[in-house]
């Protein structure tokens, strides 16, 4: 299986990224293939809303995200981490959907999603300091939306709130084990 995996935090060892690094460890290598993508590592330009891919199905902007288009289109599974900020995803989680605007196209417009990708499945992982959950909630109407454009009609969201010190969901009792846990049955079915 092909699972590709979207980390959204801009901080190395901070809470997204030691939920990322569960993950990772709950897939067998074995028997996946795993593309990992460090958004905050990546020069992802935003949407311009230009048109451009409403015909065409192809995005007119040429940057990194052009490493990602052919990931989602071979992976069987996908996750996707990020902090919640504002009771949103992180801005480089943001600029990476908002270019997924092609997907939205092909399937949408031209009614044709991604070929190949019956039982996709999803994980979403979020992570953020307020306690009230409006904040997962916003950021997972927004990756559903992704998740649906993407042809993965069906995710796993895991919200961790309430934890706002850096590397603190090292002090959450079930976080690090639940995600390797839901990496782990992700990458099994």
């Amino acid at each position: 299986m092909r699972i590709l995996i979207f980390n959204g935090s801009p901080r190395l060892g901070g809470n997204t990224d030691l939920l990322v690094q569960a993950a990772l460890k709950g897939i067998d290598r074995a028997l996946n293939r795993v593309e990992y993508f460090r958004l905050n590592d990546m020069d992802i330009k935003p949407c311009q809303n230009c048109g451009g891919c409403t015909e065409t199905r192809v995005c007119v902007v040429k940057d990194k995200m052009q490493q990602i288009y052919p990931a989602i289109r071979k992976a069987d599974r996908i996750i996707l981490a990020s902090p919640i900020y504002f009771s949103g995803l992180s801005a480089q989680t943001k600029i990476m959907i908002d270019r997924c605007q092609p997907f939205w196209c092909e399937k949408y417009i031209h009614n044709m999603p991604i070929e190949g990708s019956v039982h996709r499945k999803g994980l979403l992982i979020l992570v953020g300091g307020m306690k009230r959950q409006i904040g997962a909630d916003s950021c997972g109407a927004t990756a559903t939306a992704f998740f649906r454009s993407v042809s993965v009609e069906e995710h796993r969201t895991l919200a961790y709130l309430g934890v706002d010190k850096s590397a603190g969901i090292k002090e959450h009792p079930a976080a690090i084990q639940e995600v390797f846990e839901a990496a782990k049955n992700l990458s099994t079915r």
